[in-house]
């Protein structure tokens, strides 16, 4: 199989990688006190070695204090600097780039295994998906703080010399939250339709753009699927999917992280298209797109148990750099397999697909 699309090189602005393979964000939970390590350094330094060309970290906190769910959870703020300066320096001296995923939970957060138990978590409208209250919804005051902290994340990063930043607006996270309508009930300028649930979004990335230089890069992480509900569509065809897209477009999103289950399936097949979503996304942005979705395992099911392992698949890797060679998509991500190997890209590189190992849940419990 021809897979030479994978190992082509990407520009982005000045952002130059050396191949289309990108490590997707997995929460990781080992930063005591939510400092990383040096091995959490460690950690994504393999995988740069191993060549994976840009390394998206596990989410990160923003310097909100209702925006953690446990302890162990990386915050990315001046407390913590020290250590992400040197999980920068790791990854860059291991040849690869790197961003810190920026991320706030809202409503999805636990309070009472968070760092401050006694605050309630916050989301658009104090509802879950189904309508049941939880935490307080937002004041004006405190949405403009959270923009700022966004903001103030971002600069830090680029003053550390990462690469860039992605912000996690996807999965039922806080920015999510104002994406969908059944979590963002609002009747003031950031609630209603799908413009106005995008503004936050919109004001978040304009924050980042303000705080960073023009041409340090924004990645926008997005889902149509919650983790509470993976049926959610927030488009339902693709004339809803360019007004989903075109403020943060206009805001200046530079790359859409597009994050599906199935990265082979199409979203709109009632169309007569087998874009996926990562390839719609980009028709009608014209932004780049990463991809993303089970890439190269078996089974697409999120499998924990260490008895049950999910195993390398090379079904789909064919349609993978097709997409990318046909231009549906720009950059991959793979998650699981990348656990479970380090040394994924060199190994798909040098065609020695029998070394590559399936992934266990026990890839979770240290960070190998």
């Amino acid at each position: 199989m021809d897979l030479s699309a994978l190992f082509e090189p990407f520009q982005l602005g000045s952002l130059q990688l050396p191949n289309r393979i990108v490590m997707a964000p997995m929460t990781r939970a080992q930063s005591p006190g939510g400092v990383p390590g040096a091995d959490v350094a460690a950690y994504y330094a393999r995988r740069a070695a191993g060549g994976t060309g840009l390394i998206l970290t596990e989410g990160t906190t923003i310097d909100d204090p209702a925006a953690s769910p446990m302890q162990k959870i990386p915050r990315f703020m001046d407390d913590t600097a020290d250590g992400w300066r040197a999980v920068c320096d790791a990854v860059h001296a291991a040849g690869g780039k790197i961003m810190p995923q920026l991320w706030h939970l809202g409503l999805m957060r636990p309070a009472e295994t968070s760092p401050n138990p006694e605050l309630p978590s916050i989301s658009p409208s104090g509802v879950q998906g189904n309508g049941q209250p939880v935490g307080e919804a937002m004041s004006e005051a405190r949405i403009e703080a959270v923009i700022a902290a966004f903001g103030k994340a971002a600069a830090l990063a680029q003053r550390l010399g990462f690469d860039g930043v992605e912000l996690h607006g996807a999965h039922g996270y806080l920015i999510d939250q104002f994406f969908w309508d059944k979590t963002n009930r609002r009747t003031d300028g950031w609630g209603g339709d799908m413009a106005h649930r995008a503004r936050f979004a919109v004001e978040v990335v304009r924050a980042v753009r303000q705080a960073t230089s023009p041409d340090f890069p924004i990645v926008l992480r997005w889902s149509q699927w919650k983790s509470s509900d993976y049926t959610v569509r927030l488009a339902t065809d693709p004339q809803m999917l360019e007004r989903f897209l075109a403020p943060l477009v206009d805001a200046g999103v530079d790359v859409f992280h597009c994050s599906t289950r199935r990265f082979w399936e199409p979203e709109f097949p009632e169309t007569g298209s087998d874009l996926n979503l990562a390839g719609w996304t980009r028709k009608i942005s014209g932004r780049p797109t990463i991809t993303v979705g089970s890439v190269s395992l078996s089974r697409a099911d999120v499998m924990t148990e260490r008895q049950n392992p999910v195993a390398i698949s090379m079904d789909h890797l064919q349609q993978l750099a097709a997409g990318l060679k046909e231009g549906h998509y720009d950059l991959v991500a793979i998650g699981r397999a990348l656990l479970a190997n380090p040394e994924w890209a060199n190994l798909v590189r040098e065609g020695r697909l029998s070394e590559l190992q399936p992934f266990s849940g026990s890839a979770l419990e240290t960070l190998s």
